[in-house]
């Protein structure tokens, strides 16, 4: 049993004293003082067991309020703290500031299966003090039926990090976080709860206060202005600019930092360019695999590479004290997301340098990554009618096969309706729980119309002729803003917008490079026997293509802007622009196949036939290469949606192409599409040609989606 001490029992001097040592303990500095609101907190937690929302700029120290309030619970006989924590990079590095105040951090998450048996062995003999765990831990069936049960009675305090995570009005709102407030109501009265961010403003802590259960929260909010920054926009007429400025001017930001981009291409094309100029830089995305991640963040703290060139999977946990500089190549949607990542910046340092570069297309990319994080009713529909007439849980790529929702938004539209109570998951898959649900048009109407204001704001941001510090702080609804005397506003730009011509050059050939891989697919989705599809396991060596190519992606720096316009909602069907004919014929010379296409064969679109056609007929002139024409395909055949999950593509496509009747020669086929998104049709127009004696198959697209 724990004992749970009365807030009679705790003399608020005793605690000041035992709160300041811990802390001195927990900073190795024995001169060390808490922050402004930093006790406050802690006594509001130990001294009256309360719940409270922190919310103080990036680097004031809210680990240390949760970690001496830890500290001090256990030395009370309290249980062990639940940290719930969004990245396993924030993890292991507070595992490691735990352990300098003599807190036992420990984790369970997916990275450390192998050590969870000894985590929970360490729980039940009490030798924990904080369990870090993600928000999708709560769900996990095992874990939430079997571990949390026990683990909710002997709760200790409950720390909600990065708690803007929980309000759909936030920057990053994630559904799992949502789980929260039924936790909350299932632990003992009592149990204090601490909520953490950097990033809300009013709307926000509104949201996270009544998420917290109670309107008795302790709210301590303190000043966002960040002395140590610099701000400054710097508005050049393209990416060629851009690129070329970076190239010129990296040098001179001072130490090492972050180069975020928009988007994955961007991030590797942009590393790759800087580290051909001699820049040492690494790349760093959400598709850079884990270990190299690692490995990245320690070269930077290291001081090992100038910069990392990111995209937002490099944010929330991330921590350099003495980070020199934060650079924007395009501008993220809002300013409370740009608060964010700036905040990385200048923690332990007098100054550091936080430079925007915006980008024309940047409110295009916006609007093309814009992905609803609330549930669409049609889709929600779906979904409960096919686990509704379920007989047993089904299993996500089992319903994907059945509901044709891509995989990334079936999870994401699951993890709301199971937070809104009508589905749940179990050992096996998901399952209906018959309670009604009721979609709230309104309401995600209104956070639409919310997160279109902020992109306004973010421009408003790059345009202000005002203090850059104070708008970002009235963004965020912090009343105590004013003019910070450093912004490029203030103080007047220190940012040199001169290139020298060379550099230019240099950018925009780099710009100008052409030619991306399309991957091969060699394995049948699961489900197609569902959708009577009589096609499992690996696609047979003799109906595979060979590995393609496409001019380039949507999201890429340089020929993505061209290929964004062509294809933008709306555009008309047209023949291919000379411009970017060239650029495909370029990217044939560069191939490297190991033999010269024999004919050139296109895939028949219902939406861009001309444009198809004449791509198709351009590379066989050119090339002099016989034009064999469109496979031919059946017209009632289904069309397909482009956001259909990979099973439902298949079965639109199976059956609709028939090369038969093509005189096909010796020797490989280009074979020629606009646009490559899941690949499928591509993969099954190649399997027609193979199957109709087609030697081998080279895919040819315009664009990659992504």
């Amino acid at each position: 049993m724990f004992h749970d001490p009365s807030p009679a029992d705790v003399p608020s001097d005793a605690l000041r004293d035992e709160a300041l040592a811990a802390l001195r303990r927990l900073v190795g500095r024995d001169e060390a003082v808490f922050h402004e609101g930093q006790y406050e907190a802690i006594e509001a937690l130990v001294g009256r067991r309360r719940r409270a929302l922190v919310v103080q700029r990036t680097g004031w120290g809210k680990s240390a309020v949760y970690f001496v309030a830890t500290r001090l619970l256990r030395d009370r006989g309290a249980g062990p703290t639940v940290l719930v924590s969004p990245l396993i990079a924030l993890m292991r590095d507070q595992i490691e500031a735990a352990a300098r105040a003599g807190v036992r951090a420990v984790a369970i998450n997916s990275t450390n299966a192998h050590e969870w048996a000894e985590v929970l062995a360490r729980l039940d003999a009490d030798e924990v003090d904080v369990l870090l765990v993600s928000p999708e831990r709560l769900n996990n069936p095992s874990f939430r039926d079997e571990q949390l049960p026990a683990l909710v009675r002997r709760i200790g305090m409950l720390v909600v990090d990065e708690a803007h995570c929980i309000s759909d009005w936030g920057h990053d709102f994630r559904p799992d976080y949502r789980r929260l407030r039924d936790l909350i109501a299932q632990m003992p009265a009592g149990v204090p709860v601490l909520a953490t961010t950097a990033t809300a403003n009013s709307r926000v802590v509104a949201d996270v206060v009544e998420q917290l259960g109670s309107q008795d929260v302790t709210t301590i909010r303190g000043p966002l202005a960040r002395s140590s920054l610099r701000l400054g926009v710097l508005r050049l007429p393209d990416a060629t600019a851009r690129l070329a400025w970076l190239l010129s001017h990296l040098d001179e930001l001072p130490g090492s930092g972050i180069i975020y981009t928009l988007t994955v291409a961007a991030a590797v094309d942009t590393a790759r360019l800087l580290r051909e100029h001699g820049h040492a830089v690494r790349a760093y995305t959400g598709q850079t695999d884990a270990d190299e991640r690692a490995e990245s963040e320690a070269m930077l703290k290291r001081n090992e590479v100038k910069a990392l060139v990111a995209t937002s999977a490099l944010g929330m946990g991330f921590d350099k004290p003495d980070l020199g500089f934060v650079l924007h190549l395009g501008a993220p949607s809002s300013p409370v997301a740009y608060y964010q990542q700036v905040g990385r910046a200048g923690r332990a340092t007098d100054s550091a340098d936080v430079v925007l570069l915006p980008g024309p297309e940047d409110r295009d990319i916006w609007h093309y990554f814009a992905t609803a994080s609330m549930p669409d009713q049609e889709r929600a529909e779906r979904v409960l009618a096919a686990l509704g007439a379920a007989a047993a849980p089904l299993s996500t790529p089992a319903l994907e096969a059945i509901v044709d929702i891509r995989r990334t938004p079936l999870e994401l539209l699951l993890k709301v309706l199971d937070v809104d109570g009508a589905v749940r998951r179990e050992r096996g898959g998901w399952v209906a729980t018959g309670a009604p649900w009721d979609y709230d048009a309104e309401r995600y109407q209104r956070i639409a119309a919310a997160r279109r204001a902020e992109q306004d704001d973010m421009l408003a941001y790059e345009s202000t002729t005002g203090c850059r510090m104070e708008f970002l702080q009235c963004r965020l609804d912090d009343d105590t803003a004013v003019p910070c005397g450093r912004c490029d506003n203030c103080a007047g730009p220190w940012l040199s917008a001169r290139i020298e011509r060379d550099v230019t050059a240099q950018a925009a050939s780099a710009l100008d490079r052409v030619g991306v891989p399309i991957e091969v697919r060699r394995q049948w989705p699961s489900g197609l026997d569902r959708l009577g599809v009589p096609l499992t396991g690996r696609i047979a060596p003799g109906e595979q293509a060979l590995e393609g190519r496409a001019l380039a992606r949507l999201t890429d720096l340089g020929w993505g802007g061209a290929l964004r316009e062509l294809f933008a909602a709306g555009a008309p069907d047209q023949d291919v622009p000379p411009r970017l004919l060239d650029a495909c014929v370029r990217v044939l010379a560069e191939w490297g196949w190991e033999r010269r296409p024999a004919a050139v064969v296109s895939v028949p679109s219902r939406t861009r036939p001309r444009l198809v056609t004449s791509l198709a007929h351009g590379l066989a002139q050119i090339g002099r290469l016989p034009y064999l024409g469109d496979l031919a395909a059946d017209p009632a055949a289904p069309a397909g949606r482009p956001d259909g999950n990979s099973a439902f593509r298949v079965a639109d496509v199976h059956g609709r192409f028939d090369a038969s009747g093509l005189a096909l020669p010796d020797g490989p086929v280009l074979l020629v599409d606009d646009l490559a998104d899941s690949r499928w049709t591509l993969t099954l127009a190649a399997r027609e040609l193979r199957r109709a004696g087609a030697e081998s198959v080279l895919p040819f697209a315009l664009a990659l989606r992504a």
